[in-house]
């Protein structure tokens, strides 16, 4: 497996669709890290927490207008919940988003301009909210820029879903139609882009980030 037990099949299938100082009494000059200069705070990398939900009741109802809004120490931005066409993850996520289980967290796996993966409250890939449900995606689903997919491993059933999830960064992740697609990003897309530039990309599909990119929290908004 490739760092943590949610990046196999991800792993897999992107492969295959590949892949100075100033005078003396002058105080020294810096230049900005990459990270600074891309518009993204210096943090530390969060504490794992753990956490125990069981599965929600109804957060969202079906087919009604809602957003997540993703603050992040590199920009916010945006996704539209799939309430229609995925109404168990949207409504899931929405739950997650409201319980706080995404705040403090890092998106722990950066590959280099393809996705970022977050959600994992123990933020080695390995975490989850102490639930999954299932909800198979279509047979024609995609994985194009923006769109926010929940990841799940190798061996569970397609459309599983815990709280990790992925956005895909670059134009067609060319994934299997396996990942459960809950929503897309509206606004901020240069911030997906901007995180997803700081993978490793000697790391590849294990998708080392070259520093931690944390998720300060997640705000749902309903009927707008």
């Amino acid at each position: 497996m490739v760092r943590g037990r949610h990046a196999a099949l991800i792993a897999l299938a992107l492969a295959l669709s590949a892949a100075g100082c100033g005078d003396d009494d002058e105080a020294p000059a810096t230049t900005p890290t990459t990270a600074q200069e891309e518009g993204c705070e210096p943090v530390e990398q969060p504490k794992p927490k753990s956490v125990n939900l069981r599965a929600p009741e109804r957060v969202l109802k079906r087919g009604e207008r809602a957003t997540a809004t993703v603050e992040t120490s590199c920009g916010t931005f945006t996704l539209e919940l799939d309430t229609k066409r995925a109404p168990k993850t949207a409504n899931s996520f929405a739950y997650l988003a409201e319980e706080g289980v995404y705040d403090g967290t890092w998106f722990h796996r950066i590959v280099t301009d393809a996705f970022i993966q977050g959600g994992d409250p123990l933020g080695d890939g390995t975490g989850g909210p102490g639930y999954t449900i299932t909800e198979k995606p279509g047979p024609n689903t995609s994985y194009l820029r923006g769109y926010a997919a929940m990841a799940k491993t190798a061996v569970e059933p397609a459309g599983t879903s815990g709280s990790q999830f992925f956005i895909v960064a670059q134009a067609d992740a060319g994934l299997p139609a396996d990942y459960a697609v809950f929503g897309q990003v509206v606004d901020g897309i240069d911030v997906v882009r901007r995180i997803a530039a700081l993978g490793d990309p000697a790391s590849g599909q294990e998708g080392t980030p070259t520093q931690p990119v944390t998720i300060e929290r997640v705000t749902i908004e309903t009927g707008k």
